[in-house]
């Protein structure tokens, strides 16, 4: 992501203008304070080498905020030097140098270019290619995020009312080990875990979080590189460390915090998953990926999904109506031509913890 826009960034309105008609540098000027954050695209699994036209139907979402969640390349190496080589290959795409003039970038890596497939905290040159993903993405050597263990950030945009909080989790860094499991044709997945001691975001990252969700916002959208919600298929996921996935359901319940709508990647598909009352209200989870590549017709069972998946290259989309008596959350998944694949909406007053659904239309005008 590029920090020399946060510090305006942070108190960000929506901002219209035409994509390729505002130079990178100029974005900061584009940005109206008065107007809260309403369009964000997301994606995840973006092969360098392979081409990726699907930018042209992020980009026509005039998106406020990009976030890239995940396998933002793929080059499995533990070698911080290659896998820069295969950053600039991204770096070059003529789609992502559009996107780039078009909004604000925040981004997280998962497996492929944090390390090699499924790699967690034993990754032996983690701290260096924490430097070279940052590198890439713009992050200046002052940053915080350079000195810390991990490359989870969180920021709020928009005004008092309509505040939308962005929380991106760093799953690589700390993770321990997983239970791996055999599962056919000498794939390997994996099972929960009986350990409770493995960790997935590491102590200090959880007193991070903790800390976030004391800031005030109506709206608090959660990465995660690997999904949360599904918890039956056998591939990487929260449910793989089970007391690290109720951790995190039970520390959202005990801050009483509304609107959270989770944001995922890494499956090679598009769906959304919804898990009743996990929160003292409904979750959901909007999964994206991926950009240049899908999983074809493997089986993928999530026993949380909502309507059917879609299985074609895609990006996520959510959209916020803060105009609406209330607000109205849209989800959806949107296909490399901008087809859309799947949609739902969801009002901000479903998002709430029992007792504190009477505030959001009188908040949300405000």
């Amino acid at each position: 992501m590029t920090w020399r826009l946060l510090a305006v960034v942070c108190g960000l309105g929506c901002f219209s203008f035409e994509p390729a008609a505002v130079p990178a540098e100029d974005l900061a000027s584009a940005i109206d304070h008065s107007m809260p954050l309403s369009t964000i695209a997301f994606g995840s699994c973006a092969n360098q080498d392979l081409p990726q036209p699907i930018w042209e139907a992020v980009v026509a979402t005039k998106p406020q905020l990009f976030l890239f969640i995940g396998d933002t390349i793929y080059g499995d190496t533990t070698n911080p030097e290659e896998k820069r080589r295969a950053y600039e290959k991204l770096g070059a795409k003529p789609g992502y140098q559009k996107l780039k003039r078009t909004c604000p970038v925040f981004a997280v890596w998962d497996d492929h270019d944090y390390g090699i497939n499924d790699m967690g905290g034993e990754h032996p040159n983690k701290a260096r290619m924490q430097q070279v993903f940052l590198d890439f993405f713009e992050e200046p050597d002052d940053s915080p995020i350079r000195s810390q263990e991990g490359i989870y950030r969180a920021n709020i945009f928009g005004p008092v009312g309509r505040r939308v909080q962005v929380i991106i989790f760093d799953t690589r860094y700390h993770r321990g080990p997983l239970s791996r499991v055999n599962i056919a044709n000498g794939y390997v997945g994996y099972m929960p875990s009986e350990d409770t001691t493995v960790p997935l975001l590491g102590e200090m990252q959880w007193q991070w979080f903790e800390e976030q969700l004391k800031q005030p916002a109506e709206i608090r959208l959660i990465v995660s590189s690997i999904q949360v919600l599904p918890d039956n298929h056998p591939l990487e996921k929260w449910a793989n460390l089970p007391h690290e996935r109720e951790r995190l359901f039970a520390t959202l319940r005990r801050a009483e915090v509304g609107g959270v709508v989770f944001l995922s990647g890494d499956q090679h598909l598009g769906e959304l998953s919804r898990q009743k009352g996990v929160l003292d209200y409904d979750a959901y989870e909007l999964t994206s990926s991926g950009m240049t590549h899908t999983r074809g017709n493997v089986p993928a069972p999530n026993r949380y999904r909502v309507g059917r998946p879609t299985r074609e290259k895609n990006f996520g989309l959510v959209t916020i109506n803060w105009n609406a008596d209330d607000p109205r959350i849209r989800l959806s998944v949107q296909n490399e031509q901008g087809a859309m694949q799947l949609q739902k909406d969801v009002l901000l007053s479903e998002l709430q913890p029992t007792g504190n659904s009477m505030n959001v239309q009188a908040e949300s005008r405000q």
